[in-house]
């Protein structure tokens, strides 16, 4: 059951057990989510991603052909996508739910970020990436670098908003031409506690520093 004032995505992020798993509670609290698929046909395949903020406003949607070797490629190329489109939009600092339906993918993803914090940047685990797509795959790496926390759960291609975008990108190309956005989540009570350091001094957002910063 969805809960009123919360995105869709949120939702499924917090539904899926995928990235609860050796994490902490704290890490669930994003502002953005961004939700992937890609497909795979003898055709051409296409590229769907879904993003938005925690409280449910839109950021962007993208539906476009593509022609991968297989599905695994196309999978990791759309995460790719979905991640280079929000990390133009989003603020530094922000943290980010990915919502993908491959199981090896969501696993990686979690295992690269908490290599990220490795020096050498030693997963726990074998990360073992499909071939053509280890690119994509330094592409997605430097995402997860670029933002401050990042997880990813694994969720049913049923529920995946970005599923029919991918599989019908010609049906759904009108998305493709929406005005580009930066939309910032609204602040909550709940986010503005776990914004706040050690010394409960509350931090503000990007867009505010910045004004202080140039009093």
């Amino acid at each position: 059951m969805a809960v009123h004032g919360r995105s869709t995505l949120r939702n499924l992020f917090d539904d899926s057990p995928t990235p609860h798993i050796a994490h902490p509670p704290r890490t669930h609290h994003r502002h953005f989510y961004v939700a992937t698929d890609g497909s795979y046909r003898s055709d051409g395949g296409g590229l769907g991603a879904v993003i938005e903020t925690r409280d449910g406003r839109r950021v962007a949607r993208l539906a476009l052909p593509d022609t991968p070797p297989d599905n695994n490629v196309a999978e990791y190329r759309a995460l790719h996508l979905g991640l280079d489109v929000l990390a133009a939009r989003a603020p530094p600092g922000s943290r980010v739910g990915v919502l993908v339906d491959h199981d090896d993918l969501a696993a990686n993803v979690n295992d690269a970020t908490l290599a990220a914090d490795h020096p050498d940047w030693r997963p726990a685990h074998r990360v073992e990436v499909p071939t053509h797509s280890k690119y994509h795959w330094r592409g997605v790496r430097a995402r997860i670098a670029h933002f401050e926390e990042l997880r990813a759960a694994r969720i049913d291609s049923r529920v995946n908003p970005a599923h029919p975008l991918a599989n019908d990108p010609e049906q759904y190309a009108h998305v493709n031409r929406r005005t580009d956005r930066c939309v910032l989540p609204h602040s909550d009570d709940r986010s503005r506690e776990k914004d706040r350091g050690d010394t409960g001094r509350e931090i503000p957002p990007p867009s505010r520093a910045e004004r202080r910063a140039g009093d």
